[in-house]
């Protein structure tokens, strides 16, 4: 589907599933499926990221009760990450959001024996919930205003008026806290650090379908017709907390999935710097000269990060399973029994620090490049976050991997083998996406913009 989108073009398939009999007359319900740049290159990275995940499950899960109850919740939080990623209408989309937040909360919840993993996995439901509530408030007005649910459809009738800047609101704040953004992010470090390692792989997914979303309402849906640079500062202010809060709380965590789970906050900062430059600047000059250049690298990055983030989430559930720890002050000197693990780590410390060559250090470079033409102060916080995130990592490392062993952990072993092909996909694709990011640019995030209607 990706190589006919890449060399063909968009396709869409439009299937009824029933009517609701109005008192203004009969609607009838259309499920809208787009594949188009966007779906593509979100696909890939969930396809990617997803197998790595199953993989690793095989024995990172064998010994655990409720196996086959795990595999049905996994495929369905896949199957139901990819219906809303081909979505193309608002009803549809929020369905398959219900979906994966039902599946997705039982999984954080499915090591039954953990009651911190039961609290998180209903904090988690109850607040999606009720963001949700919102989301379809917001269908409704749009609903009754425009007539309308399908993105294209919409667009047409989109106006900017005050119900439409409503509208526009709720669906921010939402996706805000879908995608796991500063001040709207106090669910994320409890779900991701109590779940499986191989869901919190997963959920990383799910939550950049929040941000997905978000791109698509604001260049498919609302466009030019409400203040785009009102807009844009709001995603950049975001972005901007989302970066700083999340490394500084990253910094003073003892426990490793706690530890990573904030930095998958502050990555998402990058992404919403990036892109909501592009935001602020769209229908001008300025757009030609650094906005879209800000939205590549916006758009890398969440490729980037999904594979990056997803390895070390992976790493850390190895050596949680080896250990039985998430202590950081209770390991020490693992890299001697684990050196594979430990070497899958350092590749992914490396990129999400944007040490060059990685590849998390092609698309900060890019986001630094050109937010710094719209705003230098903004390229100058990016910048610390990266050394901070730099130190916290060195932290990890030197605690996990470095120093004398621990006498309870003198007779540790290597990850197991199934363990270390799911991180060993990730850890190639790091890779090659480190040694060719003009070919991901052109292959990926080129559909993917054109997909959003930006042009240069």
């Amino acid at each position: 589907m990706w190589y006919e989108i890449f060399t063909v073009g968009e396709w869409s398939l439009a299937i009824e599933i029933g009517t609701l009999e109005l008192t203004t007359g009969e609607h009838v319900f259309i499920n809208h499926l787009l594949a188009d740049g966007v779906s593509a290159m979100a696909t890939i990275i969930l396809s990617i990221t997803s197998l790595a995940a199953g993989l690793y499950s095989y024995t990172n899960l064998k010994e655990e009760n409720g196996v086959s109850r795990y595999y049905f919740l996994f495929l369905i939080t896949v199957a139901g990450t990819h219906g809303m990623i081909f979505s193309a209408d608002f009803f549809s989309r929020f369905v398959w959001f219900q979906v994966v937040t039902a599946s997705t909360a039982a999984l954080v919840a499915f090591r039954k024996y953990d009651g911190r993993a039961f609290e998180a996995a209903l904090k988690y439901l109850t607040l999606s919930f009720l963001a949700w509530s919102f989301f379809l408030l917001s269908i409704i007005i749009a609903y009754h205003i425009h007539g309308e649910m399908q993105f294209y459809e919409l667009a047409e009738s989109i106006t900017g008026g005050l119900a439409d800047r409503i509208i526009m609101a709720i669906l921010i704040v939402v996706m805000a806290f879908k995608s796991g953004a500063v001040p709207l992010h106090f669910v994320k470090p409890d779900a991701y650090s109590r779940a499986p390692s191989s869901v919190t792989v997963v959920m990383v997914v799910v939550s950049q379908a929040g941000l997905w979303t978000l791109f698509r309402i604001i260049f498919n849906v609302f466009g030019t017709n409400v203040n785009t640079y009102v807009v844009g500062w709001i995603v950049i202010i975001l972005g901007v907390f989302s970066a700083f809060i999340g490394v500084s709380m990253a910094l003073v965590q003892r426990s490793i999935k706690r530890l990573m789970a904030y930095h998958a906050i502050s990555q998402t900062g990058y992404m919403l710097f990036g892109v909501g430059v592009g935001i602020a600047v769209m229908g001008t000059t300025d757009m030609g000269t650094f906005g879209r250049d800000a939205m590549v690298g916006g758009i890398f990055h969440i490729m980037n990060h999904a594979i990056y983030k997803g390895l070390l989430f992976l790493t850390a559930g190895a050596i949680i399973f080896r250990t039985g720890e998430r202590d950081l002050n209770k390991m020490g000197g693992l890299g001697r029994n684990m050196k594979w693990t430990m070497l899958f780590f350092i590749i992914g410390a490396l990129a999400i620090s944007g040490v060059p060559p990685l590849n998390g250090f092609t698309s900060k470079l890019i986001i630094y490049r050109s937010v710094y033409m719209f705003n230098p102060i903004l390229t100058v916080v990016a910048m610390i976050v990266s050394i901070l995130t730099l130190a916290s990592f060195y932290k990890v490392f030197h605690s996990v991997f470095m120093g004398p062993e621990r006498e309870k952990h003198d007779d540790v072993k290597e990850a197991p083998l199934a363990m270390l092909i799911g991180m060993a996909l990730l850890a190639v694709s790091v890779i090659l996406l480190s040694l060719f990011p003009g070919i991901a640019i052109d292959m990926f995030v080129e559909p993917a913009m054109e997909a959003l209607g930006v042009i240069a």
